[in-house]
């Protein structure tokens, strides 16, 4: 059995109030065999999309291979945004080594509400799937059981908000559950009635074009 381990630890700057979560990035960032257009870091698959949506909204000139001036690129964004990446699977099974979340087995959690109390700035979690099994919004209330805390909805329509308060505090944290920025949930994406609006008014409008509107607002 394969283990799927998270080769980055979280990157959290000292300003940052808010914090990307996701769960593992796929099993080669983990054996290290990169592909031509990886970059290694957080999200640096060439088939994932959170960059390339975050390169349209802020105009980043992003460079898309596997260099060390492309690692900085991302990591000097991130600290200009206050923004940091906190992953909530350290690591997990495979009987398949694939990507999949449904795949992952006996997943290791990182503790996400200690790095919370670390930086008392960070007010929102931004999840990169929603709580269908083993998204990080899923996994995410399962930590959240630990506490003997769940989340409360504010807003139910895509991307769904919750909050919560953390333990021993008066502080929210408020939960936005983003499209995830993978091919895999395009088909998702294709169903919902938002989409179809604005497929139908621009029939060049895509998938990407619909995160990219949802992001933004959140970024």
């Amino acid at each position: 059995m394969f283990h799927h381990y998270h080769p980055y630890p979280p990157f959290i700057p000292k300003n940052a109030t808010k914090l990307i979560v996701g769960t593992l990035p796929p099993p080669r960032f983990t054996t290290g065999e990169l592909k031509e257009g990886d970059v290694n870091f957080c999200y640096g698959s060439r088939d994932g999309q959170l960059w390339p949506i975050l390169d349209r909204i802020f105009d980043l000139k992003l460079k898309y291979e596997t260099t060390e001036k492309a690692i900085l690129q991302r990591k000097n964004f991130l600290i200009s945004r206050g923004i940091g990446v906190c992953d909530i699977v350290d690591g997990a099974k495979r009987d398949k080594i694939d990507a999949s979340d449904l795949g992952m087995q006996k997943p290791e959690f990182r503790d996400v509400l200690v790095y919370l109390q670390k930086y008392p700035q960070v007010d929102t979690l931004l999840f990169t799937g929603g709580n269908s099994k083993n998204g990080p919004e899923y996994f995410f209330r399962k930590l959240l059981k630990t506490y003997d805390l769940k989340l409360t909805i504010r807003s139910s329509e895509v991307p769904r908000i919750h909050e919560f308060t953390l333990p021993n505090s008066e502080r929210n944290i408020t939960t936005v559950s983003l499209t995830a920025p993978s091919g895999a949930a395009n088909r998702a994406v294709g169903s919902l009635q938002k989409y179809k609006e604005l497929k139908a008014k621009d029939p060049s409008f895509n998938t990407l074009d619909f995160r990219v509107l949802q992001y933004r607002e959140f970024f």
